[in-house]
């Protein structure tokens, strides 16, 4: 029972921070005037062009001002800007906060919803094909490396990996990408250099789905360049530091083998922090990557965030910022589950 409390308690901690970060948000963009801004120089844009088309056909000066100024209070109730922006954006927020997405006032999905819902689910998937894959790849492999390295502390292996680790993580993604569609699209010309199909795409279901895997090979390996070497030195520090403790030499004193030590009294214990940065990272990952899917032309999650803000849609901005903080704290919430189970030393509520 005291278990599910604190559990309880946590939970409404993250909820808070949910909370917090939406607060954070309106402010931001309605305090400092640059939802207004933002807004009135669209409706300006628009009303100039609407200016220049009218022009040719209305001749009587007066009425294409008559005209401009209907438009132009049109506009404004669209954007809402014939309201405050306290009354505008928290309305806003908690709409989002019920789940009610609403609809993007510039963006338009592929079929031309203007549902944020359409717009989300028509991105998503293709950022956990190319984020959430190259993450889980770069896991998987920083777990079997990082591991292999901890055991073999000090060797040739383990300073080269060092070395190429801090270099991976220095090298950012979109310049990687960048010169990796040099290397491997336009000079050896193995793989495609962007986008999600070949032009013309395939007519198939099975060769449409082919296509697109191959089309997505480039960045996830552009991706998995860049990260595996931070995550295999994180590994392997982890692993390395437990594997000092005095209990672990211990064990090994008892003449237990060694399997057997890695498995129970190293493993074991490194296990929380390798989660945390594990689950942490596959919640990151359905958030997308700016750079990276611009530089690939891939439009998914992070690329709908860029847009979002570039046209100024604030629904579309407040609903992601929504989305993205609740994965968090899902995530948050899923660890704070999983340490119980992974760390015998944490019981909560046990004094």
């Amino acid at each position: 029972m005291s278990l599910l409390w604190t559990l309880a308690i946590r939970g409404l901690t993250l909820l808070g921070v949910l909370v917090v970060v939406l607060v954070m948000l309106v402010v931001a963009l309605g305090a400092t005037g640059f939802s207004d801004r933002v807004l009135s120089a669209i409706v300006g844009e628009d009303l100039r062009a609407l200016r220049t088309a009218h022009a040719q056909t209305i001749r009587d000066p007066d009425q294409l001002e008559a005209t401009l100024k209907a438009r132009r209070v049109e506009l404004e109730h669209f954007y809402g800007l014939d309201r405050p922006w306290y009354t505008r954006l928290p309305d806003m927020a908690l709409r989002v906060v019920r789940l009610d997405l609403g609809e993007a006032r510039n963006l338009r999905s592929f079929n031309g919803s203007a549902k944020v819902t359409d717009l989300v689910l028509e991105r998503l998937p293709y950022t956990m094909l190319l984020i959430t894959t190259a993450t889980v790849i770069t896991s998987i492999l920083g777990l079997w490396i990082g591991v292999k390295l901890a055991t073999k502390a000090g060797s040739v292996a383990d300073r080269l990996s060092s070395y190429l680790s801090a270099i991976s993580y220095a090298v950012p993604a979109w310049w990687a990408g960048i010169l990796l569609i040099l290397l491997l699209a336009f000079r050896l010309r193995l793989l495609p250099a962007e986008g999600l199909y070949s032009t013309p795409p395939p007519e198939g279901g099975l060769a449409r789905l082919f296509d697109l895997l191959w089309h997505a090979l480039l960045p996830i390996f552009t991706l998995v360049v860049v990260s595996l070497g931070a995550w295999v030195y994180t590994v392997r520090t982890m692993v390395l530091n437990t594997a000092q403790e005095f209990y672990v030499t211990v064990a090994r004193a008892k003449g237990l083998p060694e399997g057997r030590v890695m498995r129970r009294y190293i493993l074991r214990v490194a296990a929380p922090p390798i989660v945390t940065n594990l689950v942490l990272g596959l919640a990151g990952s359905l958030g997308g990557a700016i750079l990276t899917e611009t530089v690939f032309k891939w439009p998914g999650m992070g690329r709908l965030f860029y847009e979002s803000i570039i046209s100024a849609d604030e629904n579309v901005v407040v609903a992601l910022t929504f989305m993205f903080t609740l994965l968090y704290v899902a995530a948050r919430f899923l660890l704070e589950v999983l340490y119980v189970a992974l760390d015998p030393r944490i019981r909560y509520g046990a004094s």
